[in-house]
C-alpha cells in the first residue's frame, strides 16, 4: 500500500491520501523502517530539502513502538516526563510529514544493487526503489510472536497478537497470555473496559515490573498461575478456553471472546543479512558518520551497533539526525555538513497549534 500524508495542526494527527500503487519509485533517500527513528530521519531529511520514500513490513506506521506498545508510557524522551508510545508516535508522524514524503507500507524490502548513480532496492512485492542512499532504521528488525501451539492451530477470529486500542475489548471476555511487562501492561489496560480479564502464566511469578503486577492483583482481573491454555472452543471464532493446571492436572472451562498471547517476540533482520553489511550480534556495524560498510548505505537507531552504544530511543534520534546530514553532503557535496538552526529555516517549521 503506497500513501502519501499531509498534516493537519489543528488535529495534531496524521491522515492520508492513498496514492495508486506503483512499481517504480525514484528518490533522494529510501528509508527502511517507520518507526520513531525512521520517522525522525524521514523530518531531517526534509530539512535537508531531500526527496524520502519510507518503507516498512507493517501495515502501519509507528514500528514496534506503534505495534505493540502503543498505550505503555515511556520515560526517557527529552521533553516528555512521560508520554504513551502512540502519543509520541503521532507527534513523530506529524513532524515527519513536513517533508512530504512517500510512504510505501506492507512493503519488506529484500535486495540491494548498486546502479550507476546509486542504489537500488527491492521489495518482495516487486516494487523498485532507486535512490542516491538508503538509510536503515528497523530496530529490532523483522519482529514476529513467539510460537504459542494452541493458539497458532486456531483458525477462527478472536486471537489479537497487537493490541490497538484497550477501549474496543469493552464487554469482551479476554484471556491473555503471559507473565511479562506486556502481558501485564496489556492486562492493567484492558481492565477498565472489559467485561473480564484472566490473565494465564505457566509459572508462579510474574517477570513483570512489581508495581505493575501490584497494580494487576488490585484489579478484578482472574489470575491463573502455574497454567496453561490446552484448548480453544470455537468454529468461527473463540468462544470458550480451557486452562489446564501444571501440577494437579486439572481443567476448567471458562467463556472467552478474545485471546491475547502475549509472550514476546523473535527479531530477525530478515534479508538484510544477506546486503553485504558488516554485522554483530544481529546488528549492523556503523562509523561515526552512520555510514555501514556498504558504499551509500547507512544505518541509525536500535538496528546500529557500535563502540560505546547506548540502546535508547533518544539515541536513535541523534543518530538519525547524524546519518541524514551526512547523506545530504555526500549526495550534495557542495552543501555543509552542519544543516543550521531549525528554528531559523521559517519555511520548513510546524505551524504552532
Amino acid at each position: 500500500m503506497v500513501v502519501r500524508a499531509t498534516t493537519k495542526s489543528e488535529r495534531r494527527q496524521l491522515s492520508y491520501e492513498r496514492l495508486d500503487v506503483v512499481s517504480k519509485a525514484r528518490t533522494d533517500i529510501l528509508i527502511v523502517g517507520a518507526g520513531p527513528a525512521g520517522l525522525f530521519a524521514t523530518y531531517y531529511a526534509g530539512m535537508r530539502g531531500l526527496s524520502v520514500a519510507l518503507v516498512d513490513s507493517l501495515p502501519q506506521i509507528g514500528g514496534q513502538t506503534g505495534a505493540l506498545y502503543p498505550q505503555k508510557y515511556i520515560y526517557d524522551v527529552a521533553g516528555f516526563p512521560a508520554v504513551k508510545g502512540r502519543d509520541l508516535i503521532a507527534g513523530l508522524s506529524e513532524q515527519a510529514m513536513s517533508a512530504h514524503p512517500n510512504i510505501y507500507l506492507n512493503e519488506e524490502c529484500v535486495d540491494l544493487e548498486d546502479i550507476d548513480d546509486g542504489l537500488r532496492v527491492t521489495t518482495k512485492n516487486g516494487t523498485v526503489f532507486e535512490c542516491g542512499a538508503v538509510l536503515i532504521t528497523a530496530g529490532i528488525g523483522r519482529f514476529t510472536p513467539r510460537p504459542l501451539p494452541v493458539v497458532d492451530d486456531f483458525s477462527g477470529s478472536g486471537i489479537d497478537v497487537v493490541v490497538a486500542d484497550p477501549e474496543l475489548y469493552a464487554g469482551h471476555q479476554v484471556v491473555i497470555v503471559g507473565g511479562g511487562d506486556s502481558a501485564i501492561d496489556w492486562a492493567n489496560a484492558i481492565v477498565p473496559y472489559a467485561a473480564a480479564v484472566h490473565v494465564v502464566h505457566r509459572r508462579a511469578r510474574f517477570s513483570a515490573h512489581e508495581s505493575s503486577v501490584e497494580q494487576l492483583r488490585a484489579s478484578t482481573a482472574i489470575l491463573h498461575m502455574n497454567s496453561e491454555v490446552s484448548h480453544i472452543a470455537g468454529t468461527e471464532a473463540v468462544e470458550a478456553v480451557t486452562i489446564r493446571q501444571a501440577r494437579s492436572g486439572d481443567e476448567e472451562t471458562i467463556t472467552a471472546s478474545t485471546i491475547i498471547p502475549a509472550l514476546g517476540h523473535i527479531a530477525s533482520l530478515g534479508p538484510l543479512t544477506s546486503w553485504g553489511l558488516s554485522l554483530r550480534d544481529r546488528q549492523i556495524e556503523v562509523s561515526t558518520d552512520m555510514s555501514t560498510s556498504r558504499p551509500r548505505v547507512y544505518a541509525s537507531g536500535d538496528i546500529t551497533t557500535y563502540p560505546g552504544k547506548v540502546s535508547l530511543m533518544v539515541v536513535g534520534f541523534g543518530e538519525a539526525a547524524t546519518a541524514i546530514n551526512n547523506i545530504a553532503v555526500a549526495l550534495r557535496p557542495d552543501e555543509d555538513l552542519f544543516p543550521g538552526h531549525s528554528s531559523e529555516q521559517r519555511a520548513t517549521a510546524l505551524p504552532v497549534a
